[in-house]
């Protein structure tokens, strides 16, 4: 029996609490609210949306021009929140940052990280994060990791400097691995990167649902895992190895955001790769088809527990919150928040009772086999049902 018993508050990015076409944000925060959330991790497209309501530009780089207008639609923002008793935890996602060949594209792109340090501010927020880059043309170097570290070290150099200006808490950059990325998309090589990087407010994001669709699941293969292994207690296994490695590896302080999502299995009869040879292969299953974790009556089928369990482990104070793209999101009505919100928190709190009966795998050889059996024998009920 584990002792690991998590006191990690909850929360939930406003993007799985509906989009913005449909919904607007202060709806979803009052259903995250009542819902029992602590903390919101403000996606940059629900931002971009709140802008629009108060009249002002918000598409892409137009969202972060520090204007006092926009700036106190900031502020209201996070008055609004801390109003439902949550906070803002970061806000995100930076897309296509690292890596980039040109000096003044490069500058362009780092400074445009640096015009959001103003509104972290007024947000209320210390936390930035950007996701690995799937640009695969020339103009980028993802595979460099001097040149994706350098980047990084810069941005945290940056944010300190800001920091230190305005005499505020100090700024942080996050960094997290994406599943379909061209180079770093496990968490071992986000983590290389930001160790290589060498900040005290340069750390990692880990994703559940990136780590899993990377070390453990297949939506193409008819079981659902089998990316490397045929059977499930070996890709179980395997997946427990590594996680283990992280909790001796990372120090807790250093993983700045865990965010947490399983995902649909799904039915290679019907559910086809793209055709299309510049979409990734995982980007369909991953905008449409994740869940909350541990939904199996809807077809959830991941080892969660053991990301989870693994982050906490290694000494992770922050939010559990959750990050859930789906196609149930993009539907209309008044009730989508509500119902997504209920599902979402109860999903945490079940994950977080299972991690409390998960044997501490991180311990030794012993330990690892006896949690693997036990989230075999919970993934074999799942799978017998589905």
């Amino acid at each position: 029996m584990s002792t690991l018993k998590p006191t990690n508050e909850l929360g939930i990015a406003t993007l799985s609490l509906g989009n913005w076409r449909e919904h607007r944000l202060e709806p979803r925060l009052q259903a995250a609210a009542r819902a029992g959330f602590q903390w919101i991790d403000l996606f940059d497209e629900c931002w971009s949306a709140y802008l629009a309501e108060h009249g002002l530009s918000g598409e892409g780089a137009a969202a972060w021009e520090a204007t006092e207008a926009k700036l106190a639609v900031a502020r209201k923002l996070a008055a609004l929140v801390r109003s439902l008793g949550m906070r803002i935890a970061c806000t995100q996602p930076l897309r296509t940052i690292e890596g980039i060949r040109d000096a003044a594209e490069r500058r362009a792109t780092l400074d445009g990280v640096a015009a959001r340090f103003p509104f972290m501010r007024a947000f209320d927020t210390d936390l930035v994060f950007m996701c690995s880059t799937i640009r695969r043309d020339a103009g980028v170097a993802p595979a460099d990791l001097k040149a994706v570290a350098r980047d990084l070290a810069e941005l945290g150099d940056m944010a300190a400097a800001y920091a230190r200006a305005d005499g505020g808490r100090m700024l942080r950059i996050g960094y997290e691995g994406l599943s379909w990325a061209t180079r770093n998309n496990t968490w071992a090589s986000s983590w290389e990167a930001v160790r290589y990087a060498h900040r005290p407010n340069v750390g990692l994001v880990v994703d559940a649902f990136n780590v899993l669709a990377v070390e453990f699941a297949d939506p193409y293969n008819p079981a659902g895992h089998g990316r490397i292994f045929p059977t499930l207690h070996e890709s179980v296994e395997v997946l427990a190895g590594s996680l283990a490695a992280l909790v001796a590896v990372v120090p807790g302080d250093k993983i700045f955001f865990f965010q947490c999502g399983d995902a649909e299995r799904m039915d290679p009869a019907t559910f086809r790769p793209p055709r299309d040879p510049d979409v990734p292969p995982l980007l369909p299953w991953s905008r449409s088809h994740r869940l909350y974790p541990l939904e199996q009556a809807r077809g959830g089928y991941m080892p969660v527990e053991l990301v989870a369990a693994a982050v906490v482990a290694a000494g992770y104070k922050g939010p559990l919150s959750l990050e859930v793209f789906s196609s149930s999101l993009n539907q209309p009505g008044a009730q989508v928040a509500g119902d997504h919100a209920r599902r979402g928190i109860d999903s945490l709190r079940a994950l977080i009772d299972v991690v409390q009966t998960l044997p501490p795998f991180w311990k030794g050889p012993a330990e690892l086999q006896q949690a693997v059996d036990c989230v075999v024998r919970r993934l074999e009920t799942t799978t017998a049902r589905l």
